[in-house]
C-alpha cells in the first residue's frame, strides 16, 4: 500500500492536466539514444542551438520493450483498445477467464515458443499477472507522462494500474509504477487481491559509450481458493431461483488460501570500447562493447488450510501450510560489435545459480526419502545476431548449456520482410530442450499424497516449431504454426490412484508423455468497415496429432464485433459502441488444482460451446478513454446455464463494469 500512495503522489505533484485543448507542451532538445539498440540513421546532426523550439508530438513519449522493440504513446480509440482493456491489459482470445477477476485463466490455445532457457518454480495458473522481467517496460520521455488504468470490479473493490514516467535529464529516465487490485467476488470464498510495484531506469553518457537500463520489482498475489462449486449441477445448472444469488451455492472449500510473493533486482549496461560515426550523420558506423546482464529474483508459493480436506488425500499433520521458495541469480558477460553492413553480432558467457528449497526433509511410508532442495549452478553460452537490409530484417539467437542438469539448448531465427507500408511477411523457426518446472521436479506439501521427486525419472523437454505471420491491412492477418513436442509434461490423475480407492478425487501428479505430439495452430483476423460501421474479426483453428489424449484444447475459437464509431458533439468526443461474441467448441476442459496452483488434465468432461455476448460503449476525450461493458449479458436468458471456465468453476454471470484510462503530460 506504501507503494501505491508513493505513486498517488508523485502522479499529481508532477503533472498537469490539460484544460481545453489537446496540446503538447514546446519541444525541448530530446536525445533518442538513451535505450541501447541497433543502431539507425538519425539524419543531419542537430546544431548546438536552435532559433525555436518545435511542438512536441506524441512520437517524443517512446515506450521500450524488453526486446527492446521501441512504440510511441498510443491514446487512440480503436477497437483493438476494447480487447486489451482487461486485468491483464493484453488480448486476451486465447484465455478463459474465472468468474472472478483476476483468478486463473484457463487456456483456449497454446504457443510452445519460450524465451527461458531455464525452469520456473510452478504455480503456473496463478502466474498471469505477475510481471516477468519480458513484461518490464521502460521509457524515454521528453516531459513527465503519466498513465493512469481505472477499472471496477465484482463486488467490494477496483482495479487500479498507475505509472510516471519522467526524466532529471535528457539521458536519464525512470518511471514508478503500482498495479493495486482487490475483488470479492460473486461466489464464497472467492476473493483475490494484489500488488504490483516496478520502478525502472534507463541511462546513457553524453558520448554514447555507456547505456544502462535497470528495474526493480515487487509483487504479490493472494487467493481464497473455494475449491469449486460442491453441487453444480443440482444448485448452479439447474437454473433454480434460490441460488441466483451465487453465494448461497455450497463451495468446497471455507479455509483455503494461496500466496505467490516475489521481488526482482535486474539490470543490464554495456560500455562501448570502439565507437565510430558517419561522417555526415549520427548514424554509428562502427561499434565494439562490452556488457554485463544480471538478475536476481526471490520467490515463493504457499497454500494453506485450516483444517485438512479428504478432496485432497489423508495429511500428515495439521493445519496445512505448504511453502516452496525459489532464489535465482543469473549473470552474463557479453561481447558486441556493430557495423553498418555486417550488422549486430554478440557473444555471451552465463552463470546461472539456483536453489529451490522446502522447510524439511520427507521419508515416506516406503522409506524414500523426499529432500528439501534442489541446488546448483548452470553455464552456457550464447550468440546473438541482426541485420536490416533495406526491407528485411534478419534476426537470430542460440544458447547452449555447458554444464548443469536443467538447460539445454535454445534457437531462434526470424526474417521479416515489409514489401511495402501496408504489407509485411515474417517466417520464424524456434527450439528448446530444457526440463519443466521445479514443481514437476520436487515437491513437498502437508498433504501424504503430494509428495515427490522427479529429478532422475524426467527427461528433458523439447520442442522445435515454424512459424509463418502475414500481416495485411487489405487482406488481414494470418498467423500457421506448426510445433512438435517430445517429452511433454503435464499434471494429471495418477494412472495408481483411482476413486475407487476410496478417495473423493484422485491424485494428481506431474506426468510426462514419451510419445512425440504435433501442434498446429492457424489463426486470421480481419476487419471489414462501411462508412462508421465496422466487423472485426479473429478466428483461429488449432490440431493435435497425439497418441495418447495428453493435450487438450478446441478446435475452433472465434471472436466477432460489430461496431459503430464516429465523432460526436461537434467533434469534442470520439464514440465507439457495439457487440462482441466469442465462442469456442467443447473440449475436454483442464481443471484446476488449488492445492498445486496448476490446470491438470481431465478426458471425462467437455465443456464449452457457448456464446459469451458482450455490449460495450466507449469514448474518446482529449487524452482520456471511457469504457462501458455489459459483460456476458446473454445469460440473463440462460435458464439451464452450463458455462464453465473449468470444470466446477462456472464463467462469470452478467454484469456492468466501466472504467477508463487517462495519459497526462506535463
Amino acid at each position: 500500500m506504501k507503494y501505491f500512495l508513493l505513486i498517488f503522489l508523485l502522479h499529481f505533484s508532477c503533472i498537469q492536466v490539460f484544460a481545453q485543448e489537446d496540446s503538447i507542451p514546446p519541444k525541448r532538445d530530446i536525445d533518442t539514444s538513451a535505450v541501447r539498440s541497433m543502431p539507425r540513421r538519425l539524419g543531419p546532426k542537430e546544431k548546438e542551438e536552435e532559433p525555436e523550439l518545435e511542438p512536441l508530438t506524441i512520437e517524443d513519449y517512446k515506450i521500450i520493450t524488453f526486446a527492446r522493440d521501441t512504440v510511441f504513446l498510443d491514446t487512440t480509440l480503436t477497437i483493438q483498445k476494447e480487447y486489451k482493456y482487461n486485468y491483464l491489459r493484453k488480448d486476451d482470445f486465447e484465455l478463459m477467464p474465472f468468474a472472478n477477476i483476476g483468478k486463473p485463466y484457463n487456456k483456449l490455445g497454446v504457443d510452445f515458443y519460450s524465451n527461458d532457457l531455464y525452469p520456473g518454480l510452478g504455480a503456473s495458473a496463478l502466474h498471469t499477472s505477475y510481471f516477468e522481467k519480458e513484461d518490464i517496460k521502460y521509457y524515454n520521455v521528453a516531459t513527465p507522462m503519466s498513465d493512469l488504468f481505472f477499472k471496477t470490479t465484482l463486488e467490494e473493490g477496483q482495479l487500479l494500474d498507475a505509472s510516471l514516467a519522467f526524466n532529471t535529464s535528457k539521458r536519464l529516465n525512470f518511471s514508478l509504477a503500482y498495479k493495486g487490485f482487490r475483488s470479492l467476488g460473486k461466489y464464497q470464498y472467492n476473493q483475490r487481491e494484489s500488488g504490483n510495484f516496478r520502478a525502472t531506469t534507463n541511462y546513457v553518457t553524453k558520448n554514447n559509450r555507456y547505456s544502462l537500463r535497470g528495474h526493480i520489482a515487487a509483487q504479490d498475489i493472494d487467493n481464497e481458493e473455494n475449491g469449486g462449486l460442491l453441487n453444480d449441477e443440482l444448485q448452479f445448472e439447474s437454473g433454480d431461483d434460490n441460488f441466483s444469488d451465487r453465494v448461497k451455492i455450497d463451495v468446497r472449500f471455507s479455509d483455503a488460501s494461496s500466496r505467490i510473493l516475489g521481488k526482482r533486482y535486474y539490470f543490464d549496461h554495456l560500455y562501448k570500447l570502439l565507437r565510430k560515426e558517419q561522417d555526415s550523420s549520427s548514424q554509428e558506423k562502427t561499434s565494439l562493447g562490452i556488457g554485463h546482464q544480471f538478475n536476481y529474483e526471490t520467490k515463493y508459493y504457499a497454500f494453506n488450510q485450516t483444517t485438512p480436506n479428504e478432496y485432497y488425500g489423508d495429511n500428515l499433520v495439521s493445519p496445512i501450510v505448504d511453502k516452496a521458495s525459489l532464489k535465482t541469480m543469473y549473470n552474463q558477460v557479453n561481447a558486441e560489435f556493430y557495423n553498418a553492413t555486417l550488422g549486430r553480432l554478440q557473444g555471451n558467457i552465463s552463470l546461472y545459480n539456483y536453489n529451490y528449497f522446502f522447510n524439511s526433509i520427507l521419508i515416506n511410508d516406503e522409506g524414500v526419502t523426499i529432500p528439501s532442495r534442489l541446488k546448483g549452478e548452470e553455464i552456457a553460452v550464447g550468440a546473438e545476431y541482426e541485420k536490416r537490409i533495406k526491407g528485411f530484417q534478419l534476426k537470430a539467437m542460440a544458447k547452449y548449456n555447458l554444464s548443469g542438469e536443467l538447460g539445454g539448448n535454445q534457437m531462434n531465427a526470424s526474417a521479416s520482410y515489409e514489401l511495402n507500408d501496408k504489407h509485411k511477411v515474417t517466417v520464424s523457426a524456434f527450439g528448446s530442450s530444457k526440463m519443466p518446472n521445479f514443481n514437476f521436479l520436487l515437491y513437498q506439501s502437508d498433504y501424504e499424497n503430494y509428495n515427490w521427486l522427479n529429478i532422475d525419472n524426467f527427461e528433458k523437454e523439447q520442442v522445435y516449431g515454424l512459424r509463418l505471420d502475414l500481416e495485411s491491412e487489405l487482406w488481414g492477418n494470418l498467423m500457421v504454426s506448426y510445433s512438435t513436442v517430445d517429452n511433454y509434461s503435464y499434471f494429471g490423475e495418477d494412472p495408481s490412484q483411482t476413486i475407487e480407492d476410496g478417495m473423493e478425487n484422485a491424485t494428481i501428479r506431474p506426468l510426462q508423455e514419451n510419445n512425440v505430439l504435433n501442434h498446429t495452430k492457424i489463426k486470421y483476423s480481419k476487419e471489414f468497415k462501411l462508412g462508421s460501421f465496422a466487423l472485426n474479426n479473429t478466428v483461429m483453428y488449432q490440431n493435435v496429432s497425439q497418441a495418447n489424449q495428453v493435450l487438450n484444447v478446441p478446435e475452433l475459437v472465434t471472436r466477432n464485433t460489430l461496431y459503430f464509431s464516429s465523432d460526436v458533439f461537434k467533434k469534442a468526443m470520439f464514440l465507439q459502441t457495439g457487440v462482441t461474441l466469442k465462442y469456442f467448441t467443447a473440449y475436454n476442459m483442464d481443471a484446476y488444482n488449488s492445492l498445486l496452483g496448476e490446470f491438470y488434465l481431465q478426458n471425462d468432461q467437455k465443456l464449452g460451446n457457448f456464446p459469451m455476448l458482450d455490449f460495450f460503449i466507449n469514448a474518446k476525450i482529449q487524452q482520456t478513454r471511457i469504457y462501458l461493458k455489459a459483460e456476458h449479458f446473454n445469460s440473463l436468458f440462460n435458464s439451464e446455464p452450463t458455462y464453465y471456465s473449468a470444470p466446477n468453476y462456472p464463467y462469470r454471470d452478467f454484469v456492468i463494469r466501466f472504467g477508463l484510462v487517462w495519459n497526462f503530460f506535463s
